[in-house]
């Protein structure tokens, strides 16, 4: 499995220096753009390479070409030949995807196919700073970068922050590094370096698996149970991050308050509150990540939470905050970096069953015994924890799931007419997979 990490590199001593030759390079999208799609007909369902070289035949001079169709030189003066070649494989892109657009428009019924796609365009997209030609490192923290300036192409002598390249040493020493790519955030400007990483991921068969099931809250960041395929609980671990927890609410405090005095665009206290909660993220992830290592699972699985509704409640401006799909991401680039797997499953009543089968559970009002809403009561008069309970019914559902996965289908149907629970993937509980277990242990 190939993986690419992307790290920033902040370039210190310059700012405005580099926007003349961004606007360049977008115009020369633009150019082969409109040069690709007008030449349709020659580039369709042609490689990268033999893409690059139909353009050129179209837009340079050469000895065996002394004039062209499109005259690329006449418009950009001594453009450099790597990133020119680099606008050509931008442009065709653009033109390749319009144009399936537009066919899958045509195609479509009237009535319903709605607006017709628009022209492509450049767009904010950025140069890649291809060594040797663009890019040439003269120290660990100084490099030239080739840039547009007094009407030309010259080289310049950039500085590069030291700690980001001293992150980049201590992380990235084992990996390919990839060319660079020019980046503006805010009002600075970057380096993102890319690097690829090859790795295998694990081959264990599902009934000798070991699960982290992770169950990502709102008002604690997570709770995590390590599992076994029979339903053994290997360990449970929750991440309590108090101080963020509070920061946060105190951020949101101010945003809501400022709201109500008429300030609606409140910047400077977003950032501040955006700040806080990626940091509560980062720190989830590697939470996640070191009891994975710790315990050498096989797969992280979450839940599959849809996020994109309406949010509802006096907790609408917390909800919009939990950065959930943000932690998955992270744990999930680092965890296919271990050889670890990450799956998901139907978020669908997890915290709202219980583990052991006696149905829907008691949570706040409904119950005398549950003062707090973290807390739940089960019919059987038993007083639990949510998210804990939520963790293990995350990872019964996934070795339902995978277990009856590997069955045939006659045997699969035998076996849920036994435990009719299994049938249904939103309504499995711990209870359900232990009974499954033993179903397929009298089988054998």
């Amino acid at each position: 499995m190939k993986l690419i990490s992307t790290y920033s590199v902040k370039i210190k001593n310059y700012s405005h220096i580099f926007k003349e030759s961004v606007a360049l390079y977008r115009r020369a999208v633009d150019f082969y753009v409109h040069l690709i799609l007008s030449e349709w007909n020659d580039f369709s369902g042609l490689s990268q390479i033999k893409v690059v070289n139909m353009a050129e035949s179209f837009s340079v001079t050469s000895k065996c070409r002394p004039s062209v169709k499109y005259d690329f030189s006449k418009e950009f003066y001594k453009f450099p030949s790597y990133l020119r070649r680099g606008a050509i494989a931008e442009a065709y892109g653009k033109a390749s995807s319009y144009m399936s657009n537009l066919t899958n428009w045509e195609s479509s019924d009237k009535r319903t196919r709605g607006e017709k796609p628009s022209f492509p365009k450049a767009g904010y997209v950025y140069p890649a700073m291809y060594r040797g030609n663009m890019f040439v490192r003269t120290s660990d923290y100084s490099a030239q970068i080739k840039v547009f300036r007094n009407n030309t192409w010259d080289w310049i002598n950039t500085e590069l922050k030291k700690s980001d390249v001293n992150y980049i040493k201590n992380h990235c020493k084992s990996l390919k590094e990839c060319v660079p790519t020019l980046q503006k955030r805010g009002k600075q400007w970057y380096l993102d370096f890319a690097f690829k990483q090859e790795t295998d991921l694990a081959d264990t068969p599902v009934k000798k698996q070991v699960i982290l099931a992770v169950d990502l809250g709102i008002n604690s960041s997570c709770a995590c149970s390590v599992m076994r395929s029979d339903g053994t609980i290997l360990g449970r671990k929750f991440l309590h991050l108090p101080k963020e927890y509070d920061s946060l609410s105190h951020k949101i405090g101010h945003i809501k308050r400022a709201q109500r005095h008429g300030s609606h665009r409140v910047i400077n206290l977003w950032s501040y509150a955006k700040g806080v909660n990626d940091n509560i993220a980062v720190k989830t992830a590697a939470f996640i990540m070191e009891l994975a290592v710790f315990y050498g699972v096989d797969c992280i699985v979450f839940e599959h939470l849809d996020l994109g509704k309406k949010k509802r409640g006096s907790k609408k401006q917390k909800l919009a905050l939990w950065k959930a799909r943000y932690v998955q991401q992270m744990v999930t680039h680092k965890a296919h970096a271990a050889g670890i797997h990450v799956s998901t499953i139907n978020a669908w009543g997890t915290s709202y069953l219980a583990f052991d089968g006696s149905g829907r559970v008691l949570r706040g009002r409904e119950s005398d015994k549950c003062k707090s809403y973290s807390v739940c009561e089960f019919k059987t008069g038993k007083v639990y924890n949510c998210d804990l309970n939520a963790t293990y019914n995350i990872g019964s559902r996934y070795f339902v799931r995978e277990l009856l996965k590997s069955l045939p289908a006659r045997e699969r149907q035998c076996i849920e007419a036994k435990v009719p629970g299994c049938a249904k993937r939103s309504t499995c509980t711990l209870a359900t997979l232990i009974s499954l277990n033993g179903e397929l242990q009298t089988a054998v």
